[in-house]
């Protein structure tokens, strides 16, 4: 359950009042969340006992249709390994969020979340009330809520779980969790709407569905500005910064 106001929370990070906090939330396994969060924002989750598997997507907040392109993410930057410096891009070539800070490392943007059909046949069921609820269910719900529907939810990136390619054939190698306490850092580069499902990786090897507590915070920060290093890292990203900053500025935002 969320803490209301998330300025209760008993320990903020380090470097944050208490009053910064917008979004205070510890998410258990086979559950999920979503909030609407403003620019500048930043998201910390952090996985509490080494097994949680935060799959996210993002949607600019009042253009649901500008939302996570993984493909674009993954090709654009040259990088299919989320890390610090990463950018989650939308399918218009903008900046949905950056990633800030790491000390997980086991993060995927190629595999996405798990299915009802995938569930049902190794776990017996899928379904959001069961016992073994699939991430794309979830999905549905955390969007559904948002006025969303199944049409509106595309592939994810999943944190806290590792994938790495093999060089030879192609095949996706799971690598795991790097242990409890690991925390990824999304900064919000224009007002997003994020949602999160907390289940298995699909190719988590393990027979049980296993799936550890997430911790989720926000609070209020800053967005990226031309004069950080993040902005002019790559020609790419630079190009994917320079079309958010045209973007909101046409619209009164920045």
């Amino acid at each position: 359950m969320p803490v209301l106001p998330a300025s209760d929370w008993p320990v903020p990070p380090e470097g944050v009042a208490g009053e910064d906090l917008v979004w205070a939330e510890t998410v258990a396994g086979g559950n999920y969340t979503h909030k609407v969060l403003a620019r500048g924002t930043e998201l910390r989750l952090t996985d509490l006992t080494g097994d949680a598997c935060a799959h996210v997507l993002l949607y600019s907040a009042d253009r649901p249709w500008e939302r996570l392109n993984t493909a674009d993410t993954v090709k654009v930057l040259w990088n299919a390994y989320l890390g610090v410096g990463h950018l989650l891009l939308s399918g218009q070539g903008r900046v949905l969020a950056s990633v800030t800070a790491d000390t997980s490392g086991r993060h995927d943007a190629l595999t996405g979340t798990s299915a009802l059909a995938r569930n049902t046949a190794r776990y017996g069921d899928g379904t959001p009330q069961s016992a073994f609820p699939a991430g794309r269910e979830l999905f549905k719900l955390a969007a559904l809520k948002n006025g969303l529907g199944p049409r509106d939810v595309p592939p994810s990136v999943s944190f806290f779980q590792g994938v790495r390619i093999n060089g030879e054939d192609g095949t996706a190698a799971f690598t795991g969790s790097a242990g409890p306490g690991g925390s990824v850092t999304l900064r919000a580069e224009q007002p997003l709407t994020v949602l999160i499902a907390n289940v298995p990786h699909p190719l988590d090897p393990r027979p049980d569905y296993v799936c550890g507590p997430v911790e989720v915070l926000a609070y209020r920060a800053r967005p990226t500005g031309p004069h950080d290093a993040l902005w002019n890292a790559t020609p790419e990203g630079r190009r994917a910064f320079l079309n958010t900053a045209e973007h909101l500025a046409a619209r009164g935002i920045a």
